[in-house]
């Protein structure tokens, strides 16, 4: 039973939600806007068949980063050094910590080994239809070795995020992501003439970058680690502090491998479905990891120490409050980017993408490919927002046997889609697999809780539905009026009309006016999500006029 002492704290942690998420958010945004800039460069300067392969050799390390690194390791640190910190203390907490990075540096260093020299087989599993494209297996094989190490960096970097998190600092973690998408870049448009004249293969560039980028992010956080404690050498003892991580992350590992399943099987179908089926996906997967990215994993990144905080002290109603809080908040930002994407996807795919390499074809198939991705942004931010509700409980089972149920929905729906819809059925699918997902959990969560606010969500979501529906039909007014005269008759998203600024303008249109209505709409529809969005960005503003 809630006592009147624990009452104020959880509505804190409420009221402190937004500005964490604020911060993390913020750290986002600027990786997310150089990763569009990364992807924009890559798509303009790499042909098909390069960005076919880049896509599967960078998937292959970042599926095993899931289970070593930013999945499995953190859900599993985050809530135990919350519980150490405020139980027993600073010092107990920094002992902890090290154990658990000396047992992290063995199964990096493991994995990169085992990466490296079995480049070929996983790159096979994950693209075994390549083998009817001439030199494409071997060509994402040596690829996917040179890139392999940056496991070992990231899974580095994930490990001291969780750290700063759990000491409720979010901005370096949030911010050091975005020295990936900078060395990326400039990889992109400084080495590949280079490499060319040594005789190898430009897009070996990009696996120079993502290394670069790796060990800048591992480099960025020392400062803040060694301040907060947490630059201590690690420690290679397998005490019970340790296995009780390693009884965590057993089951996460396992939730996040019938993940990595679904990821090697999306991949493999992808392979056989012709050149440009990877990147087409993978382009659509990135525009839709703008919105989620930007706010819906920045709440669920802030949330996750209150949540551990309020599940500590057994306040499961303040816990399911919070909870509910940081959903609403969620769905407020999700659903209005689901219909935006359903809505506007092929003017905004022209708007970003179409120059260089990437012509009007493959703006047409991102965007097929968009349609269904970005429609199921709002269930896969619910899902994100439900699974640390489950870590914070200590129940990382629940989420696994979902997980399970979600590889069953994704394969019978891939299966049945990829022949009538191409490489868009695989969207389709993973967005038919995402909303399963979202309802199991939910049941399961109302189950450990007793309540999930039910009836405050559905008033939430249906306001923001009814904003985002206006929003959506004037932004595709204010597309389809800005399409050139001379593509009269075609729709929204001509995308073979006109030069570069003519092309882009009805996405740049469109999206502005969706924008402006949405708000608006949200504003009459008095939303309180809005006010507090608003009153958090207002009380920012006025503290750093404050300052100066």
């Amino acid at each position: 039973m809630t006592t009147p002492a624990e009452k104020p704290e959880g509505a804190r942690e409420r009221g402190r939600l937004l500005a964490r998420a604020a911060v993390v958010g913020a750290g986002t945004l600027a990786s997310r806007v150089l990763g569009l800039a990364r992807d924009m460069a890559l798509a303009a300067v790499f042909d098909r068949d390069a960005t076919d392969a880049w896509w599967v050799a960078f998937t292959i390390p970042n599926a095993l980063r899931s289970l070593l690194g930013e999945g499995a390791v953190t859900s599993a640190v985050v809530p135990l050094l919350s519980e150490k910190l405020a139980n027993e203390g600073d010092e107990a907490a920094r002992r902890f910590f090290a154990r658990v990075r000396g047992a992290s540096l063995i199964a990096l260093t493991i994995a990169t080994i085992l990466g490296v020299l079995f480049a070929g087989p996983l790159t096979e599993l994950f693209a075994g239809g390549y083998r009817d494209r001439p030199g494409e297996l071997e060509r994402t094989a040596m690829l996917t070795r040179a890139v392999f190490p940056y496991i070992a960096f990231m899974g580095t970097a994930a490990l001291g995020m969780a750290a700063l998190n759990a000491k409720k600092q979010f901005a370096v973690a949030a911010f050091a992501p975005a020295l990936l998408n900078v060395a990326l870049l400039v990889a992109t448009f400084t080495l590949p003439a280079l490499l060319i004249a040594g005789g190898h293969d430009p897009v070996l560039a990009l696996a120079v970058g993502a290394l670069i980028g790796g060990a800048l992010q591992v480099v960025a956080q020392w400062p803040a680690l060694r301040a907060a404690g947490f630059a201590e050498r690690p420690r290679f003892v397998f005490d019970q502090d340790v296995r009780r991580v390693l009884r965590r992350i057993a089951p996460l590992m396992l939730g996040i491998g019938i993940y990595s399943i679904d990821l090697v099987i999306s991949r493999r179908f992808l392979s056989g479905l012709g050149p440009g089926a990877q990147s087409y996906f993978s382009w659509a997967m990135r525009l839709c990891d703008f919105p989620q990215g930007i706010f819906v994993m920045a709440l669920s990144t802030a949330a996750l120490p209150s949540l551990s905080m309020l599940a500590a002290r057994g306040d499961r109603h303040e816990l399911a409050e919070t909870w509910a809080h940081g959903m609403r908040l969620a769905l407020f930002v999700a659903i209005p980017a689901s219909v935006l994407f359903v809505v506007l996807g092929e003017p905004i795919v022209v708007a970003l993408f179409q120059r260089g390499a990437f012509d009007a074809v493959a703006a047409r198939e991102t965007a097929r490919a968009l349609f269904w991705q970005g429609g199921a942004i709002w269930t896969v931010a619910a899902v994100r927002q439900i699974v640390p509700a489950f870590y914070a409980l200590g129940d990382t089972r629940t989420p696994v046997l979902v997980s399970g149920l979600d590889l069953c929905a994704f394969v019978a729906l891939a299966v049945a889609l990829r022949g009538p819809m191409g490489h868009a059925g695989v969207s389709a699918a993973v967005a038919g697999s995402s909303a399963v997902q979202m309802v199991f959990l939910l049941v399961g969560l109302k189950a450990r809780l007793g309540t999930v606010c039910g009836p405050e969500l559905l008033r939430s979501s249906l306001r923001t539905a009814l904003a985002s529906a206006v929003a959506g039909v004037a932004g595709w007014g204010a597309a389809v009026a800005f399409v050139p005269e001379s593509a009269a008759g075609a729709s929204a998203g001509a995308s073979v009309v006109g030069g570069g600024v003519a092309r882009a303008f009805p996405g740049v249109a469109g999206a502005f006016v969706f924008a402006a209505v949405f708000a608006l709409v949200a504003w009459g529809l008095r939303a309180p999500e809005l006010d507090e969005m608003t009153g958090a960005i207002r009380r920012r503003l006025a503290r750093r006029k404050r300052k100066v």
